[in-house]
């Protein structure tokens, strides 16, 4: 099929579906202009001074830099945070919106960077790699995240040659140690609200795909790279597979194809990710009116 008839396909199959379950990559906050793997124009003015004093690569080689002092790191978080407080909503987490606005919907998201969260409400999303917009004890010495936004524009008005005081560093009120952002590394802490977001999409699952439903699903996974495949990708083609009734549609910008073993199932667009989707939406929206 040509792209255009492959976007009308898929906007029927979501047309009939009862529930759309999201796969969100990085490749969509990409496609509105955050890109976090490399620099681009948003990212790159907010970072600028970081990124030429550091000579960093892109913004996420900020945030795993090996700095010298914590003040210099809470520096660059607070700035590369502040930036995701600031961002506007992407237009196509908009056109996304629009696309399943009546349908059943949940979001299984790797993405950091708050933006599912302008669009859909948290009940409706899985932050499976953290959330920038939250902190916690580096160690971890209890189980809770704290919202860093008043901090977080606090450590932004007193940055001095690409550091914070020390009496500006967030500090856990248990044990006084220096906290992180809530991101996956290796003391990202898998507590309650992380399993509560797990509980919410195993919930999902349990009423759309399993116990004998017969419910038509489609899987929409959206910019997802191969840096975690066993979170979204390969859960999503099993689910394909060993479900009659769900269909895997993957966007992305490189070319590819769907699995041989659920290629009569699925479909595969590639190109401008924020292209596809606001012609997805024209698609849906337009036949709707």
């Amino acid at each position: 099929m040509q792209r255009e008839e492959q976007v009308s396909f898929l906007a029927e199959k979501i047309r009939q579906a009862d529930a759309v379950l999201i796969g969100g990559g990085s490749g969509l906050s990409s496609a509105a202009g955050y890109n976090h793997y490399h620099w681009l124009p948003y990212m790159e003015k907010c970072l600028q001074d970081f990124k030429e004093w550091y000579g960093l690569k892109s913004p996420f080689d900020g945030f795993y830099y090996c700095y010298s002092s914590p003040e210099q790191q809470w520096a660059y978080y607070a700035r590369y945070i502040q930036s995701m407080w600031d961002a506007p909503t992407g237009q196509p987490y908009y056109d996304l919106s629009d696309i399943v606005a009546e349908k059943e919907v949940f979001v299984l998201t790797t993405n950091i960077d708050m933006q599912f969260e302008r669009i859909f409400q948290k009940e409706r999303i899985c932050d499976y790699q953290g959330n920038s917009g939250y902190v916690q004890c580096s160690q971890p010495c209890h189980d809770q995240i704290y919202s860093n936004v008043e901090m977080i524009r606090r450590m932004n008005e007193n940055i001095r040659e690409l550091r914070v005081t020390s009496e500006l560093l967030p500090r856990c009120n248990e044990c006084g140690r220096i906290m992180v952002p809530w991101v996956r590394d290796d003391t990202f802490l898998e507590g309650k609200d992380w399993r509560e977001g797990v509980r919410r999409y195993e919930n999902f699952l349990k009423k759309y795909l399993m116990n004998g439903t017969d419910k038509n699903v489609v899987l929409l996974e959206l910019g997802v790279g191969e840096m975690t495949p066993s979170i979204i990708k390969l859960p999503f083609w099993e689910m394909t597979y060993k479900n009659e009734k769900v269909f895997y549609a993957c966007l992305n910008q490189k070319k590819s194809s769907v699995p041989e073993h659920i290629k009569d199932k699925g479909i595969y667009i590639a190109g401008d990710l924020a292209e596809t989707l606001r012609d997805l939406k024209e698609n849906i929206v337009g036949k709707e009116m």
